[in-house]
C-alpha cells in the first residue's frame, strides 16, 4: 500500500533521506528540491531512495506540498534505517487487514472498515429479520476495532518509529499536528476522517477562549438533526475520571475546560477490559507512560459531550505504543542509548505475543527482532511467544524480564 515517508520524521530528521533526481543528489531540506519535485510529479519522473547501493524507485505525490513516496510493497526493500522502510505486513497485526478492512482508495488516499457506527439513531431500534434459514452465504470481511485505528493512526503518523533526532520534539502539538495530517487521507464509512477527528490543541491559557471556538465548530457536526446524533473521534491524553451526580467526568490533558460526560456502567466496562492499563497508570508516578483515550463522542443536550464507546492505549511519554510496562523499560533503554527502532502494533489480532516486540532497525542491513519473555505471561501468550522466537533464524534478541536486559547488538556504524 503506498504510504508517505513517515511524517513525524520529516521535521526531525532533515538530510537523513537523499534522492537522486535530474543527475544530481537532493535531500528533504534542500530549498530547491520543492521545484523538482513540482516538474518530476508533472512528467512522471521517479526519485532515487539512496538508502541501498542499488537505490529504489519512488514517486511524487502532492498533499499541501510535493511528498516523495515509496512504491506498493517497496517498504521491506528499503534499508532499515531509512524514513520509507516499512517492515513486512507479517510483522504487525497490520498485515491481516490490509486489502479488506484497509483498502487503497486511490490518489493517495485510504478507506478504512469499521465495526463502529458514524451515527446513532435515536429512539429507534433495528428491526429482526424473518426466521429460518439465509439463502445465501456471506463471505466475511475484516472491520477495524476502534482499537485498531487508534493503531493505525499512530502508525501512519510515524509515532512507532523513533531515530535519535526526535528526541525531545514530541509534545501535544506534535501529537495534534501529525494525527490530523495523516487523517486528511484516511476515509470511514466514506466519511473523511479529518472532518471527524479532534486531537486537542497544545494548551495555552491565553489562547484558551480562542482554542474553544475552533473546538465548538469542528464538534458541530454531532449536533442532532433528524432525530440522529452523528459522533466524533476524539483522541487526547487522559488525565482521570472522576465521579459526578449523575454521571463520570473524564478529562483530557490539554482540554481542562471540557469534561467527557461517561454513564457509570459504561466507566465500569472500561476498567474491566482495560484494567491493567489504568493500574499502569495509577502506579506511575514519575510520569513516564501516558494513557491514550480514543472515544467516541456525541453531543449531550448543551452541556457538552457524552461517550458512547472508548479504547485506552499505553504509551511511552515519548508517544510509543506500548503493550505493557516491560516494554516501556525496554523501549526507555533503547532511546537512552540513541538507537533506531520500530514498535509493531497489534491492532486487532488476539494476542501480541504473535509478533516481536520491537524491531531495532540500526544493527545492519536486516531489522533484529527484540523479544520479551516474563513470568506474568499468560501460558497461550508464552507459547506462541517461544514457537515466534524458535522460527527466527538465530538473530532474535531475547530478554527474559525477570534478568538483567541483556545487550543489544551493536549498531552497524560501531562495528
Amino acid at each position: 500500500m503506498e504510504t508517505t515517508a513517515l511524517p513525524c520524521d520529516l521535521d526531525a530528521l532533515g538530510d537523513a533521506q537523499q534522492f537522486a533526481l535530474y543527475g544530481r543528489t537532493w535531500s528533504l531540506n534542500d530549498p530547491e528540491f520543492q521545484h523538482a519535485l513540482a516538474r518530476a510529479h508533472q512528467t512522471g519522473d521517479r526519485p532515487r531512495c539512496l538508502c541501498t547501493p542499488a537505490g529504489l524507485d519512488m514517486y511524487v505525490a502532492r498533499h499541501q506540498r510535493y511528498r516523495v513516496k515509496r512504491l506498493p510493497d517497496s517498504g521491506p526493500q528499503h534499508h532499515p534505517t531509512c524514513p520509507s522502510y516499512e517492515p513486512d505486513g507479517a510483522c504487525s497485526g497490520l498485515g491481516p487487514l490490509v486489502g479488506d478492512a484497509v483498502r487503497d482508495a486511490g490518489s493517495d488516499r485510504v478507506e478504512l472498515r469499521v465495526d463502529f457506527p458514524w451515527v446513532r439513531l435515536q429512539g429507534r431500534a433495528v428491526p429482526p429479520g424473518p426466521p429460518g434459514e439465509r439463502g445465501e452465504v456471506a463471505n466475511p470481511r475484516a472491520r477495524m476495532s476502534l482499537r485498531a485505528v487508534l493503531h493505525y493512526l499512530f502508525e501512519r503518523a510515524g509515532f512507532n518509529r523513533w531515530t535519535p533526532a526526535m528526541a525531545g520534539k514530541r509534545h501535544q502539538g506534535v501529537l495534534h499536528k501529525y494525527l490530523m495530517e495523516v487523517a486528511a487521507g484516511i476515509a470511514v464509512k466514506g466519511v473523511p476522517l479529518a472532518d471527524r477527528l479532534y486531537v486537542p490543541e497544545r494548551f495555552d491559557e491565553r489562547r484558551m477562549a480562542e482554542v474553544a471556538v475552533r473546538r465548538s465548530e469542528k464538534l458541530a457536526i454531532t449536533h442532532p438533526q433528524d432525530g440522529c446524533a452523528p459522533m466524533a473521534l476524539m483522541v487526547g491524553d487522559f488525565k482521570c475520571c472522576e465521579p459526578g451526580d449523575l454521571a463520570r467526568r473524564l478529562w483530557i490533558r490539554h482540554m481542562p475546560d471540557l469534561p467527557l460526560l461517561l454513564a457509570p456502567q459504561g466507566w465500569q466496562r472500561l476498567v474491566r477490559v482495560h484494567r491493567p492499563l489504568l493500574e499502569a497508570h495509577d502506579a506511575d508516578g514519575g510520569r513516564r507512560l501516558r494513557l491514550v483515550v480514543a472515544a467516541l463522542v456525541r453531543a449531550h443536550r448543551s452541556l457538552g459531550f457524552e461517550i458512547d464507546t472508548a479504547c485506552l492505549m499505553l504509551t511511552s511519554r515519548d508517544w510509543i505504543p506500548l503493550e505493557g510496562l516491560s516494554e516501556l523499560t525496554l523501549v526507555e533503554a533503547l532511546v537512552a542509548q540513541q538507537r533506531r527502532f520500530f514498535k509493531p502494533l497489534r491492532y486487532d489480532a488476539p494476542t501480541a505475543a504473535l509478533f516481536a516486540n520491537a524491531l531495532l532497525l540500526d544493527a545492519g542491513p536486516r531489522p533484529v527482532a527484540l523479544h520479551l519473555l516474563s513470568a506474568f505471561m499468560p501460558a497461550p501468550d508464552r507459547v506462541a511467544k517461544e514457537h515466534l522466537v524458535q522460527a527466527d533464524t538465530g538473530s532474535a534478541w531475547v530478554w527474559s524480564v525477570e534478568q538483567s536486559m541483556p545487550q543489544f547488538p551493536l549498531p552497524a556504524a560501531l562495528r
